[in-house]
């Protein structure tokens, strides 16, 4: 602070030095005319800088507003207080801790000084002259813990040559010239002179000369090692200071080395019988979120705290650990369920939990965050079941940090300027809406940037305003959009049966533009998908761009960047990008982030907290994610969309199976939510079993086909028995699998599903031959095809008349080479929901085939697919409430 000549001077040495031995060193100067206030923000600005191992703050400060020194020296975080003059370091110095500690540069010095003697320090008698905070005290009690006898004198010390005649140690740190004597000195003492005084001298040019504490002329005959003044003590001051910078970069390195997780994991008490969900949740006392960053080895500059259990995490991590070996890749998905759904998060969650609380494996979950449609609706909630859940299970399943709002409030954004530029359009000419569109603001016009990428589209390479033609200001201003094809949609995050059709514009200022319109649920927007396949903020506002939402009555796709919404939605979308963290039961961590429809979407989490939790874990850990529906829709996808977008190779497929849905693929009753079981799913049934494995066998066959090695995981229920439990086992080995496990852990925790664990731990050692089951080039049939031939058993296809339409639409449009994405009844391998097991010989109808060309796919309808869930006549809101004493949430499950 401020520009003294004399610190100006120290700083310029001690730069030099760094420079000397590769240290990056910067010289952070502040006026004089600052305030304590800012000299604070700045070194709290360094303390959260992971790139900053080390600083000091160079005394005196010379400001012209009043500065607590003290406070100062003691904001700087203690693990880079370099100088060692916080508080707490010198609290650790007098305690003797001086390997947790910095030790004062000079001090530090002085104590080098009398090693490189190889005098022993132990048992000697030594005096400190002073007792100042940066030398006097610290070197007191640096001697001290070396196990010498000290003597601290000072300015009230009145037999001071006495003191000095006993020392066999000699450190003078007083601040005036020459004051100890010659003749004081015992013979063959160690003397140390920390002083820096000036003295005249007409022999000189500046007509002074430097001189220590010591008058060293007479004190040189009679000790045995001295210290000159100048080039003694200041230069080993400096040089100490660069030793303690590279001790507290070790410090961090080790503190701080990737892979290397000290994790304190929670101890589950386990009740029989399990109680409820939100019982279990609120049980549970969750560490700080803080808390959990720190042990995977976030920084705390990379952490946005949302309250104590929640956190967003900055993509900055990335690229901080891009040299990082990922860890093993791992993907949770099942067979063909049951309208009740066979537990893959919760085996997700018990696997991480596995991993991590019993075996020590560094493991990240990855999970999509759910719609709070379902949670109100009759689904409920999607954080696990029973001892295997991500907490807290409220904050999970509403609003965690609003990405959900994110997406609804930017979807709707690009709704609403579909309709206004409509209405705009019909409503004024060419020169109005160029006029309106490109404005002149204080005599001036000028194109935005989005503007300019609209002209470069349109091929019109100008950039004033004044230079385009009629004819190019038409095909500027003019989408001409077609109301017909018009593909977006509003959204809200609501099961609202009665907004599935709606008709739009009837207010009288719209002057008669109406249009029959629709809501659908906010995850099964296109952003959604953006979100989840984005690898950056910089992608992210590409595929904004690209995203198509209606064909012009030429033929052209119009896109969000033609509405010149782009850069606003990557606004909207900018906090929403960064992953969720949260924790388990047992304390291992997890990312909740983007929660796509699986059906017209691709159904996973975000490539970004994959990227970033396969850093985290190193290369000997796992992060474990799940795909959703079964493995014929969600594994497919999670292989041929989102591993072909993020280069990310799978080492082993987990497929869930459970006794109730084989049964039913077995020729079982129906089962139906919120409907007891019938007598069959209760009672042993092993010939049921065995044929419902068919559609077991064939999930087994699509995994493997992709080249990766597969565990199936047996959810066992209460009403399942040894023998039908090991007849799964033995037929999942039978068909290929790499190892079939039970598992308990939905009543049991981590433990549950230890054998899981195991098992997922060796078949990640195994060869792992991923591959993609088809090349984006082939033609959109042909890529649907083979979907439909190797992965659900079909004979054939057959597009119906509108998707040949749109199959000859994309490939003009130059959409033909993305990624497919089938949208088709997730209870069912084949079309037919009624049709279990492993039906084949069937042809699969092709409705309809719609783009979402932001995100990167085609998806084909396969029959009718609901975007908008409708509530039941018992939804689940009828129990859920909130305590107003404790503010807690009751009923959720």
């Amino acid at each position: 602070v401020g520009n003294r000549d004399d610190s100006n001077l120290y700083i310029n040495m001690k730069l030099k030095a760094a420079a000397e031995i590769g240290i990056s060193a910067n010289h952070i100067k502040l006026p004089n005319t600052a305030t304590e206030a800012e000299v604070l923000k700045c070194i709290a600005s360094l303390n959260a800088d992971p790139a900053v191992h080390g600083f000091i703050v160079q005394l005196p400060l010379d400001s012209e507003k009043p500065i607590n020194t003290e406070k100062i020296t003691n904001a700087v975080a203690p693990e880079k207080d370099v100088d060692g003059l916080s508080s707490i370091n010198a609290g650790k110095l007098s305690r003797g801790d001086l390997g947790d500690c910095f030790i004062p540069c000079t001090p530090k010095g002085c104590m080098e000084l009398i090693r490189q003697t190889g005098v022993q320090v132990a048992g000697k008698r030594a005096v400190v002259i002073g007792r100042s905070k940066i030398v006097g005290a610290p070197m007191h009690d640096l001697l001290l813990w070396n196990n010498a006898t000290v003597t601290t004198c000072h300015s009230k010390t009145s037999t001071l040559a006495e003191e000095v005649g006993k020392a066999d140690i000699l450190v003078v740190a007083a601040g005036k010239a020459e004051m100890v004597k010659g003749e004081w000195i015992k013979p063959g003492a160690i003397v140390i002179d920390c002083g820096i005084n000036h003295v005249p001298d007409s022999t000189k040019a500046s007509g002074k000369r430097v001189v220590g504490d010591v008058a060293y002329n007479t004190a040189k005959e009679k000790a045995s090692y001295i210290t000159p003044v100048p080039g003694g003590v200041g230069p080993m001051t400096v040089a100490m200071l660069m030793q303690s910078t590279v001790e507290s970069a070790q410090r961090f390195l080790e503190k701080f080395q990737p892979g290397k997780w000290t994790i304190q994991y929670n101890h589950l008490t386990l009740k029989v019988p399990v109680p409820s969900d939100i019982e279990i949740s609120q049980s549970c006392m969750p560490k700080p979120i803080d808390q959990v960053a720190k042990e995977v080895g976030l920084f705390p500059d990379e952490v946005e705290l949302y309250g104590q259990t929640k956190a967003k995490v900055q993509l900055s991590v990335l690229n901080r650990l891009k040299n990082q070996p990922d860890g093993k890749y791992v993907v949770v998905t099942g067979i063909t369920p049951t309208p009740l759904g066979e537990g893959k998060s919760t085996t997700t969650v018990g696997l991480v939990q596995a991993l991590g609380a019993h075996l020590h494996q560094n493991v990240f979950a990855c999970v999509r965050q759910p719609s709070q449609g379902p949670t109100f609706g009759i689904k409920g909630g999607a954080a696990g079941g029973g001892y295997c859940q991500v907490v807290p299970m409220e904050e999970f399943n509403l609003h965690l940090t609003g990405d959900i709002h994110a997406i609804t409030a930017a979807n709707n954004l690009v709704a609403a300027a579909i309709d206004a530029r409509i209405f705009h359009e019909l409503t004024q000419s060419d020169q109005a809406l160029y006029n309106r569109l490109v404005p002149s603001v204080n005599g001036v016009r000028k194109f935005s940037s989005i503007q300019i990428r609209r002209l470069q589209k349109l091929g019109i390479n100008k950039t004033d305003p004044m230079a385009l033609t009629k004819e190019e200001v038409n095909s500027f201003v003019r989408l001409d959009i077609d109301p017909g094809t018009i593909t977006w949609q509003r959204v809200l995050d609501t099961n609202d049966r009665f907004l599935r059709k709606i008709t739009i514009g009837q207010s009288v200022t719209e002057k008669g533009f109406t249009r029959t319109a629709q809501f659908d649920i906010t995850v099964s927007s296109e952003i959604m998908a953006v979100l989840a396949l984005a690898d950056g903020l910089d992608d992210m506002k590409k595929r904004f761009g690209k995203m198509v939402v209606a064909t012009s009555k030429k033929g052209q796709p119009v896109t969000a960047d033609d509405l010149g919404v782009t850069g606003a939605l990557a606004v909207l979308m900018k906090d929403a990008i960064k992953p969720n963290l949260m924790q388990t039961l047992e304390g291992t961590p997890v990312f909740v982030h983007a929660g796509p429809f699986a059906n017209i979407a691709h159904g996973n989490s975000s490539v970004l907290a994959d990227k970033i939790a396969l850093k985290l874990v190193g290369k000997d850990g796992f992060v474990v994610t799940e795909a959703g529906f079964g493995a014929d829709i969600g594994m497919e996808k999670f292989f041929n969309i989102k591993c072909r977008y993020s280069g990310l190779r799978p080492h082993v497929v987990v497929l869930v199976a459970t006794v109730r849905a084989l049964k039913m693929h077995g020729g079982g009753p129906a089962v139906t939510a919120g409907v007891p079981l019938p007598k069959e799913y209760i009672e042993e049934n092993l010939q049921l079993v065995a044929k419902g494995c068919s559609n077991l066998n064939k999930q087994i066959q699509n995994a493997r086909m992709f080249g990766v090695p597969v565990v199936v995981a047996v959810n066992a229920f209460k009403t399942d028995t040894k023998a039908e439990l090991a007849l799964v086992v033995q037929q999942a080995k039978e068909a290929g699998a790499f190892d079939a496990v039970e598992c308990t852990h939905w009543a049991e925790g981590g433990k549950g599903a230890l054998a899981l664990a195991r098992a997922v731990q060796r078949a990640s050692q195994a060869p792992s031959n991923f591959k993609f089951l088809y090349n984006v080039e082939l033609p959109i049939v042909d890529k649907i095809r083979l979907i439909a031939q190797q992965v659900y058993g079909a004979r054939d296809i057959e597009l119906l008349p509108e998707a040949q339409e749109k199959v000859a639409l994309y490939t003009k449009q130059g959409f033909g080479n993305l990624p497919i994405c089938m949208a088709k009844t997730h209870l069912s391998l084949s079309h037919d929901p009624e049709q279990k097991g492993a039906p084949t010989g069937f042809v699969l109808p092709i409705r309809d085939i719609r783009a979402s060309v932001g995100a990167g796919f085609l998806y084909p309808l396969v029959g009718t697919m609901s975007t908008m869930p409708g509530l039941p006549t018992r939804p689940c809101f009828y129990d859920i409430d909130l305590d107003p004493v404790s503010g807690g949430v009751n009923g959720l499950f």
